[in-house]
């Protein structure tokens, strides 16, 4: 019990930290309940206590509360009186402040009037006249605004000199001419970037009043202007000139001003500075500009224009621009113009827009021309696109000589009356009184291909002359380029085009016989050609042709080399009728079919070839009968044939004998050849050395020039005679027969003989 009373007294004296006193209650599990039940114990005391308390001061407390009731009513009427009195004291003293003020405020309006009579009076003019600045500088009359700004600066501001807004404008004047000058050069680009954008159209015109004063009619629709309505002035822009469709006045303005600025230098450096960027600007082409003429027309429209307005400026800006400084800029132009137009023009694989380019740069010539721009190099420009003009006209003429090529079928040409015989003769310059003589049907030595290409020949010339129109050249310059260009067309073009012709199988012998013959017919008629290019370009003097004529030389030698070729071919085509029987006993005693037809086909052939060179002629009859005689030697010496009689041989015999008097014939007419015969001659030595089994003759006379069998080799020898010795073999009564045993024995004998010459000849 005692402990649960310490235990109260430490929880009463102890406000803060009470954690040990009831770890001690807990401590011990018997005593909490107990202390518990003494806690409510206490809790109930000190409860009494205080009731007993409150009980005791409760009347004095009540009695207080109504004393202060009473002081409340008291203290309230109070206020109320106080509160009345202070509202009518304010009232009269607001009466008298507000009458007290309004007379101070009476006097100070009264005194600020006077003084702002007398300093608005002072300051007027100065402000006037800066209201009238402000004014001009919105207007944009910026000379007139400097004027006013130095009359202010001079005259009105010294006299406001010690008011506060007179230190402001006069820190604002510098700020002002800056602003001045900002402004105009602000018009100035302005100015600038509209006449970069107006170019073209300032070139536009200065170009076709440059064309209508001249009187030329260059047939550029692109510089004229189309209407799109009956309302359309463009009447009205046509009749001014490249000056009157710009308005100049900001670069006199903006000249003007800084030039009172003291910044002339500055100024002319800075245009001159923005005109050359700008003229670069102008120099750059329009993206794929060589497809199309429009493209073409705008670039040079610009170029025009600029130089135009630069010439204006030079003209009125009072030494803005100088002569020297203006044509080192069209120096630098000019190169880059002419660099551009060539590559441009290059690309171009149009005729015609190369024509209308020419044009579209001869009336550029002519308006800078007029302005005092040389111009000189453009023509040098104009011959090179000229050249390349004849280069596309020459490609254009490709797929024509073709056209004719293809649908040629190389025949004589033949006419039935006399106006189809006058169109010939009229297109083609050939004169024949034998033919013109003759009756009807006419036939030309020539086919239809040489009026053709004659005629397309006349076509290309006159194209040709289309560029030269209206340019300052010489009619012997002119006649030159043209008969240079015709001569490369049929030298090169039409030279290419037949030789490519040759490869279509459709073209037999006889054609290439007769394209020979055409080629040499226009080889003919270069003189004529030439004629006409001079009374077509009206030159009085030869140039090309007179030491020159037009050959088509490679086209002849390739028609030449297929010719042979077919002729091999051809002649392949009948030796390979050949049907010989290699065991023939008795020979039939004439030629062979195949070389009877041969000689036929042989006989039209060179009949053809009457229209040749003589010198072509004779290399024809050397190929054809050089080849006949090896390919009937290669026949005899081949390994398909293991046996021959002595018949085959005589049939042989009798085929090359009838060969040799066709060749002996002069099959082509007299010729420097003594005879074609002798190409003949290896297989001849050969027949007459087996026929008539003259070998003694041949083993005395082996390696002298004059020998009888100087063609017959050891080793053809052997392989006939091996073929020989084989078919002897298949005879069973051959060795019956004394005579025919002696043969076989000779036989034997000259063929170890000539196996014994054959290994001496090969060491």
């Amino acid at each position: 019990m005692q402990n649960q009373e310490h235990l109260l007294q430490e929880i009463e004296g102890i406000d803060d930290y009470w954690g040990p006193t009831f770890r001690a209650i807990y401590d011990q599990d018997d005593d909490s309940r107990k202390f518990i039940d003494t806690l409510d114990n206490r809790i109930k005391q000190y409860d009494k206590e205080i009731e007993r308390m409150c009980n005791f001061y409760y009347q004095g407390f009540i009695d207080s509360i109504r004393e202060l009731q009473q002081v409340e009513n008291q203290a309230s009427k109070l206020k109320k009186q106080v509160v009345q009195l202070n509202s009518n004291v304010q009232t009269i003293v607001a009466e008298v402040t507000t009458a007290g003020e309004e007379l101070v405020k009476a006097r100070q309006v009264e005194n600020n009037i006077q003084m702002a009579i007398n300093s608005l009076s002072l300051c007027l003019p100065a402000l006037s006249s800066y209201s009238k600045l402000q004014k001009q500088m919105a207007d944009k009359r910026y000379y007139p605004a400097l004027k006013t700004l130095e009359q202010l600066e001079q005259l009105y501001l010294p006299q406001v000199s010690h008011y506060k807004f007179f230190r402001q404008m006069i820190e604002k004047i510098p700020k002002l001419r800056e602003n001045i000058k900002e402004s105009s050069m602000s018009d100035l680009n302005c100015f600038l970037e509209t006449i970069r954008k107006f170019s073209s159209k300032v070139g536009e015109a200065a170009m076709k009043h440059s064309v209508e004063q001249q009187n030329f009619d260059f047939g550029l629709t692109k510089l004229k202007k189309k209407k799109d309505s009956p309302e359309d002035n463009s009447d009205d822009e046509d009749s001014l000139s490249a000056q009157d469709l710009i308005d100049f006045s900001p670069v006199y303005r903006c000249l003007h001003i800084c030039t009172v600025l003291s910044s002339r230098d500055t100024f002319d450096a800075y245009y001159r500075q923005q005109r050359r960027e700008q003229a670069l600007l102008t120099l750059h082409p329009p993206n794929n500009m060589h497809e199309s003429i429009a493209s073409y027309c705008y670039y040079l429209q610009c170029i025009v224009g600029f130089f135009v307005v630069e010439d204006h400026v030079l003209n009125t800006g009072n030494g803005l621009l100088t002569r020297p400084y203006l044509e080192d800029l069209w120096k630098m132009a000019s190169d880059k113009i002419v660099s551009i137009m060539r590559t441009n023009t290059a690309y171009c694989t149009d005729a015609n827009l190369l024509l209308k380019i020419k044009d579209l740069i001869m009336v550029f010539c002519l308006t800078l021309r007029s302005y005092g721009y040389p111009v000189k190099n453009y023509m040098e420009l104009l011959h090179e696109i000229q050249e390349h003009y004849n280069e596309i006209l020459m490609q254009k003429w490709v797929q024509v000589f073709r056209d004719i090529l293809y649908r040629e079928t190389f025949c004589h040409l033949e006419v039935d009356n006399q106006e189809q015989y006058d169109n010939v003769v009229r297109t083609f310059p050939y004169q024949d009184d034998q033919l013109e003589s003759s009756t009807f049907p006419r036939k030309f030595p020539f086919s239809s291909m040489v009026p053709s290409v004659y005629d397309q020949v006349k076509q290309f010339i006159f194209a040709c002359l289309k560029f030269s129109n209206d340019l300052n050249f010489s009619e012997g310059e002119v006649d030159e380029m043209v008969q240079k260009s015709t001569k490369l067309l049929l030298s090169r073009t039409f030279s290419g085009c037949l030789s490519s012709a040759f490869h279509q199988p459709r073209l037999g012998l006889l054609q290439v016989i007769q394209i020979i013959v055409d080629t040499g017919y226009l080889e003919k008629s270069s003189k004529s050609i030439q004629q006409f290019v001079s009374e077509a370009t009206g030159s009085t003097g030869g140039t090309v042709g007179d030491d020159a004529g037009i050959t088509l030389g490679a086209a002849r030698n390739d028609a030449e080399h297929h010719m042979y070729d077919k002729m091999k071919l051809k002649l392949n085509e009948f030796l390979d009728l050949e049907d010989y029987d290699w065991m023939l006993v008795e020979p039939t005693g004439q030629a062979s079919s195949f070389v009877t037809d041969l000689i036929n086909f042989l006989r039209v052939v060179f009949n053809a070839l009457r229209n040749l060179t003589e010198e072509v002629s004779v290399h024809v009859c050397q190929v054809a009968f050089e080849h006949i005689s090896k390919s009937i030697l290669n026949l005899l010496l081949s390994d398909d044939i293991k046996q021959l009689s002595m018949g085959a041989l005589n049939q042989l015999n009798l085929d090359v004998i009838q060969c040799e008097l066709f060749a002996a014939s002069e099959p082509v007419g007299k010729t420097d050849e003594p005879d074609f015969s002798q190409h003949f001659a290896p297989l001849r030595q050969l027949l007459d050395l087996l026929l008539s089994w003259d070998w003694s003759t041949y083993f005395h006379d082996y390696g002298q020039e004059t020998s009888k069998y100087s063609h017959v080799k050891p080793t053809t020898a052997i392989i006939v005679l091996e073929k020989l010795k084989e078919a002897d073999k298949k005879s069973v009564f051959s060795v019956l027969k004394k005579s025919e045993r002696d043969k076989k024995k000779l036989l034997e004998t000259v063929l170890k003989q000539l196996k014994q010459l054959a290994i001496t000849v090969q060491q």
